[in-house]
């Protein structure tokens, strides 16, 4: 197929569903991506051992890039299970034969795990799901009552108890407030990604392991950077809605592996392959 960034979905509530895809779109092999916060959906980087044998599907958030906000926060797993569930209608209408692989990174996880738990009268694709992958995911707050020992100090007051106690979401626009600067242009933004969003490794062994991945990509010094720091611009260029929910989606009240995996523990039933990883060069938390 000829790889196409940033389409467009009109959902059956009038929303937009943004997206890219790429590979083979007659492939019954579907690996389904949910990017982290400050991104769109962007499947412009597809393995070659892959573009005859899997298509990529990368939609991006609601209330980032152009995906349209949810309409109620509080309701994001219902909301998510809809818009995913029209998007694969939409490409793969005869879904009998389909084998869905979930992959999520970090907040990205929330909406895989919300998939993979979700009812089959939700998400009629829920049949067909091979396999979950999640990087550096994120599990549900009220699973455990001291996660926030373990948050960043950032992290903490954007999602932690503070941001519960105050109304208004007042940390979340206090940090919109203190970064929407460096997010006017692509220099400003690119400052940002290598000094706050993305963690640099500290082994020999993983610096050395990026240097290659790079290499056999043939991407220039920086390029990668500029390339996070462009999808970080756009990802707020319309409204940081996406953003300012952060907190609210965190609390929402979704069900993690975890939960999923007791409540679906039923004799005689299968369950999808999980694969748990954390990445050498990672978005910070």
């Amino acid at each position: 197929m000829i790889h196409v960034q940033d389409k467009r979905l009109l959902l059956p509530d009038g929303r937009i569903l943004a997206y890219a895809d790429n590979g083979n779109t007659s492939s019954l092999t579907v690996c389904l991506y949910f990017h982290n916060v400050f991104n769109v959906g962007d499947a412009s980087r597809l393995s070659p051992a892959l573009h005859e044998r899997v298509h990529l599907i990368c939609p991006t958030a609601p209330g980032w890039g152009m995906s349209s906000p949810v309409p109620d926060s509080t309701q994001y797993a219902s909301t998510i299970t809809a818009d995913i569930s029209a998007l694969l209608n939409h490409l793969h209408p005869d879904s009998s034969n389909l084998r869905l692989i979930i992959c999520g990174h970090s907040f990205g996880s929330i909406s895989a795990q919300i998939l993979y738990g979700a009812s089959y009268a939700s998400f009629p694709y829920g049949y067909c799901i091979a396999g979950l992958i999640l990087l550096d995911p994120l599990s549900p707050p009220q699973c455990h009552k001291d996660y926030w020992r373990f948050l960043s100090w950032q992290s903490y007051f954007l999602t932690g108890p503070p941001s519960r106690l105050l109304p208004f979401n007042f940390f979340g626009l206090l940090a919109k407030f203190a970064i929407k600067g460096k997010f006017q242009n692509e220099a400003s933004a690119e400052n940002f990604v290598r000094t706050t969003l993305l963690v640099m490794p500290t082994e020999e062994d993983e610096t050395e392991e990026i240097a290659q991945w790079k290499a056999d990509k043939g991407m220039a010094d920086g390029q990668y950077e500029r390339e996070v720091a462009r999808n970080a611009v756009y990802s707020v260029a319309l409204t940081w809605q996406g953003f300012l929910e952060i907190p609210q989606i965190y609390h929402s009240g979704w069900a993690g592996f975890a939960l999923i995996y007791w409540t679906k523990n039923i004799p005689g039933l299968q369950l999808p392959s999980l694969h748990l990883t954390t990445m050498g060069l990672r978005m910070r938390e």
